[in-house]
């Protein structure tokens, strides 16, 4: 393996760098664990991470026990070579807790401002919307109208998504903007949860949606 990039990392004392993994669809930061250099290559080799444990002495494939495995989509390390970011496909949650991200404990209210205002951006419903359905397939918890439709599968979300858009052209032949917009969030959210099932970012239908605005006008 040539990979003569691994050369200008920035091992610290113990022959360590930070690994920021994230979810490649949902963008939510995961986890952060350490490799070595030899566990930074085996992540290479095979595809998967591994990183070294500081409190055994010892590298570890991520998911090798609990099958929460992490796929690799990227790598990039940033412009000092002392960190790490790796993409990932996860499957199943990150956290040893069994959380979907090891970074669930909020402590916004501590920040200084308005909550709310921080949350100001126009489309941020969507991507927590996004990351919601992400954590939900991952820890697939009990009693969860999302976790009913991934265990039923790709046939009942491509239903509820024909049904949603059906109740979309009722509210729109009946000329009610209230249920209009109500029926248009339920086929959003459908929509998102078939792109989560199968392995498509957001980002991927906003690129399109750009692209699309951009494409010269053909002239008659």
């Amino acid at each position: 393996m040539s990979a003569s990039w691994i050369g200008g990392i920035r091992w610290n004392a113990d022959g360590l760098v930070p690994a920021v993994v994230q979810d490649a669809l949902s963008k939510e930061v995961l986890m952060l664990a350490y490799m070595n250099e030899e566990s930074l290559k085996k992540s290479l080799e095979t595809g998967t991470t591994w990183f070294w444990s500081r409190s055994r002495g010892e590298l570890w494939n991520k998911g090798a026990t609990s099958g929460h495995t992490q796929e690799i989509v990227s790598l990039h390390y940033d412009c000092d070579g002392d960190t790490l970011l790796v993409k990932v496909k996860q499957k199943g949650p990150a956290c040893h807790t069994g959380a979907y991200s090891c970074f669930y404990r909020n402590a916004n209210e501590d920040l200084p401002g308005d909550a709310e205002v921080r949350q100001a951006d126009r489309f941020a419903a969507l991507s927590n919307l996004e990351a919601t359905i992400a954590q939900r397939e991952a820890e697939r918890p009990e009693g969860s109208y999302t976790t009913y439709l991934f265990e039923k599968g790709l046939d009942k979300i491509l239903k509820k998504i024909g049904e949603e858009a059906a109740e979309v052209i009722i509210g729109g032949k009946n000329n009610d903007r209230r249920e209009i917009s109500s029926e248009a969030a339920d086929l959003i959210f459908h929509l998102m949860v078939l792109l989560r099932q199968q392995g498509i970012p957001l980002d991927d239908v906003l690129k399109e949606l750009e692209f699309r605005h951009r494409k010269p006008v053909k002239k008659d």
